[in-house]
Parts: C-alpha cells; structure tokens; sequence
C-alpha cells in the first residue's frame, strides 16, 4: 500500500470520507445531516424522512468514487497532477455537470469576491504552472511546516483560479487533503461551520491565517486518527 495509507484503519477511512463528504457539499450549501450523509456512503440509501434534493444526493455520493479514485493515486503514489485534478472533478461533479473534468470555457465569478477569476484562456497554462510550483516547494521543503505552507498556498491559488465552471470549493478541498495525506499529514476537513471564516482566509489569500487555522484543525484530527488507531487495535486484541 503507498505509504501515506498505511496507517490508516478501514474505518478511519471511511470516518474521512463521510466528514469530508458532509461538510465539504455543506460549505456549497448542501443540506443534507451527518447521520444522512453516513447512510449514504455507506449503505447507498437516504432516508426519506431528509427532505434532500436529487441532486444534494449526488452530491455527497459522488464523494465516494472522488476518494476511491484518490485512495487509488495514493496507492500508487502518484504525485498530483492536472490529469488527477480533472479526474476528481469529473468524479465529484457526475450526473451533476454537463461539463465535468473540463476546464471552464467562460469567465466565472465567486460570488462577494471583489477579484477576477483566471480567464479560460488562462486557465490550463496557471493550473500546470501551480501543481509545478507545488511539487518544486514540496521538494525544496527542510520541515513539515514549509510543506504545510506550500499545500495551503496552494488550495488559496487553485480557488483564485476557479478553473471550472462549477465544483471548484469541493474539487480543491479534495486536492488538498490529496496533498496533505501523501506528504505524511492528516487530512484537513474544514467543518462547515467555519465557512464564513474560511471563505475569508481564501479572499484575503491570508496563508499565514490558514497555516494557523490548518494547524489548530490538523493536531485534532491527529488525536482522532490515533483513536482509530487503538480501537482497531483493541478489536484485533479480543477477536
């Protein structure tokens, strides 16, 4: 298994997934609960009593074949690229987007944001240019921090590009925690509730305010990893 998985309990996994899955949809307005959201991760069903949409469903399920298709590069230990990129956009925006792994073909807008999205013009060239600059810093690094710095720098870049037409926040967010789990990181899964402080940290590109955010976030998600960790240990004990 690629080095970056290894330590990771099926079950760890599969917690991942469903917390990246409620609150990254969350954070672009998707309604449907956790306890839903395990539903249908895990059993494929969603419980008629959430009132969701067809396409709220989607939405979270598509998460399932995004993060199979990363477990797989990762596996492979295949670094991030641009065709890895598309890939994961086309897993997470299927039956969802006419346009899915493609790059936009007209300007877009974030909405409130006061700067201009990357023209589609722009749009291959700065993607190739940035996954580049990633790997280079990535190399370059003497600690976890500088890493650090790089991948969140990174995720700020990649929303400011906004290459798609749709599916950006939820494409980036997979690309990052991509990103952290092959450098030896946690993921970083930014609940929903913290949207609006987030949103802002991406607008004011503010990368030291993120590292500082990230790091808060990373430690938690450590002591979750670990209590993982020991329960499976336990289990493997009295079986």
């Amino acid at each position: 298994m690629g080095k970056s998985l290894e330590k990771f309990t099926q079950e760890y996994l599969d917690d991942i997934l469903v917390r990246l899955a409620h609150h990254s949809a969350g954070i672009e307005g998707n309604t449907i609960s956790l306890p839903a959201t395990v539903s249908i991760i895990v059993n494929g069903t969603l419980p008629s009593s959430s009132g969701a949409t067809v396409r709220e469903f989607y939405e979270i399920e598509n998460h399932k074949q995004a993060f199979e298709r990363m477990a797989t590069h990762l596996f492979n230990e295949d670094s991030v690229s641009v065709t890895i990129i598309k890939e994961i956009h086309a897993d997470l925006t299927d039956r969802l987007q006419y346009d899915k792994g493609q790059f936009k073909k007209n300007e877009n807008m974030i909405l409130g944001a006061e700067f201009q999205t990357a023209s589609p013009t722009e749009t291959p060239m700065l993607v190739s240019q940035l996954i580049d600059n990633l790997q280079y810093r990535l190399e370059m690094a003497r600690t976890n921090d500088d890493k650090l710095l790089a991948i969140l720098d990174t995720h700020i870049q990649f929303e400011r590009i906004h290459p798609f037409s749709d599916g950006n926040g939820r494409t980036g967010r997979m690309i990052m925690v991509y990103s952290l789990l092959q450098e030896g990181f946690p993921p970083l899964i930014i609940e929903k509730e913290t949207k609006a402080q987030y949103i802002e940290l991406l607008a004011n590109q503010d990368v030291e305010g993120f590292f500082q955010f990230a790091k808060e976030r990373l430690d938690k998600e450590k002591k979750r990893m670990l209590a993982f960790q020991n329960m499976d240990e336990e289990q493997v004990k009295y079986e």
